[in-house]
């Protein structure tokens, strides 16, 4: 057999593209999983926390997989659909309550800006004790639904969803005031 020849049409392939769309789900890379806060620092008790991702980071991302000789691919895309906030500490309260922030308008939460002080952050927490010398270790884990097309194949088959976080630390301070 040359090199350039087909394989022997009789031969069953042990390499189809669903196996080629596993390989490329193995490779694919999603942006690390840091949240943006307002306030960012140093947050205080019973002060809203506004949590959002960047949304030029968090766009589908794909890997394609291949096999010349065979001419066959598969590419698997992963999408990020929402992010389950954790506040590190049972004494906080998270925005939405289920503490799962759905992707809209192509973004996941939303910045905080000037005015909005009197809002209810679209994603957050609300931390109700202080961390005193320590810090709560924040958690944002995101789920990515995975999906993949390949030769020969009709349409979009699903993979199982993947999820990938990351933690960081958030001081959470009280604030003394004295009415008189």
């Amino acid at each position: 057999m040359d090199e350039n020849d087909d394989p022997p049409a009789d031969v069953p392939q042990a390499i189809t593209p669903e196996v080629l769309a596993q390989l490329a789900y193995a490779e694919i890379r999603v942006p690390s999983t840091e949240v943006d806060l307002a306030p960012n620092g140093t947050t205080k008790v019973n002060l809203p926390t506004w949590a959002w991702l960047d949304a030029v980071d968090f766009q589908p991302v794909s890997v394609t997989a291949s096999v010349p000789l065979l001419r066959i691919e598969a590419t698997t895309t992963a999408e990020p659909v929402s992010v389950r906030m954790d506040p590190g500490t049972p004494d906080a309260e998270t925005y939405p309550a289920s503490g799962v922030c759905e992707i809209q308008n192509g973004r996941i939460g939303e910045p905080y800006e000037k005015g909005k002080a009197n809002e209810t952050p679209p994603c957050g927490v609300k931390y109700l004790r202080s961390s005193g010398d320590d810090s709560y270790r924040l958690g944002a884990t995101v789920t990515w639904e995975i999906h993949w097309t390949g030769t020969g194949v009709a349409g979009e088959q699903d993979l199982p969803d993947g999820t990938f976080g990351g933690e960081q630390d958030v001081v959470v301070q009280e604030i003394q005031a004295v009415n008189r």
